[in-house]
């Protein structure tokens, strides 16, 4: 596994190859990707649509945090449909690689400003949400990084626009909706790796979410 703690990545066959995680040899990874794309041969075209297809046929659910590593895998949250940002992420990136486009996966610690008090109760109190996952793409000659997290539908109920993404800029989580209320504050930044960093996520989460936090989602459906 290739860490990048600072900067942009470098182009590499890690960036490309099936993972235990970006496991887009797994079937049901190559049948999402093949509907999606169709007959599009632009990388660029082929990204977006990617990006669209998992931040929306796949809907955001925090509560489906844990220390499964299975939960992680690509393939998984195709089953599932359903799944958190970091799992979310490992789709898109498996999907990437699956056509040749070079990707990696990022984290950051993020203040979600969209947290519900029955959220914080469950995460005992915090206001941090650890590893927030986003993908980081290379296209057209340049990195770029994408958030599919948050479905259209769970936008409109929050009150802001989805992420919307082109190919050549970056698409994250927006600061603020649409009465110019905060809503995330992006804290660290923690690099990008050519797999998931699963032992590192789970001692993180297990240090800092209370155990029925993990507990709770573990047997969600």
């Amino acid at each position: 596994m290739i860490f990048t703690p600072y900067g942009d990545p470098e182009l590499s066959e890690h960036n490309l190859v099936a993972t235990e995680f970006f496991d887009f040899d797994h079937p049901a990874v190559a049948s999402f990707v093949e509907r999606t794309i169709g007959s599009e041969n632009d990388p660029v075209a082929q990204a977006v649509r990617l990006f669209y297809a998992v931040r929306d046929e796949i809907r955001y659910d925090m509560y489906g945090v844990t220390v499964d590593p299975t939960r992680f895998r690509a393939s998984d949250v195709l089953s599932r449909t359903r799944a958190f940002c970091i799992p979310k992420a490992s789709l898109l990136v498996a999907s990437l690689r699956a056509v040749g486009i070079p990707a990696v996966i990022g984290t950051s610690d993020v203040v979600n400003h969209f947290s519900t008090p029955k959220m914080e109760r469950a995460m005992g109190g915090k206001t941090i949400f650890l590893h927030h996952g986003y993908a980081t793409i290379y296209l057209a000659g340049k990195w770029v990084k994408a958030v599919p997290a948050f479905n259209k539908e769970l936008c409109a109920q929050m009150g802001v626009a989805p992420t919307e993404f082109d190919g050549h800029v970056d698409a994250l989580l927006q600061e603020y909706d649409a009465q110019n209320n905060v809503r995330m504050t992006y804290l660290k930044d923690h690099g990008h790796w050519s797999d998931l960093p699963m032992a590192r996520t789970a001692a993180d989460f297990v240090g800092y979410y209370p155990e029925t936090f993990t507990q709770l989602s573990e047997h969600s459906s």
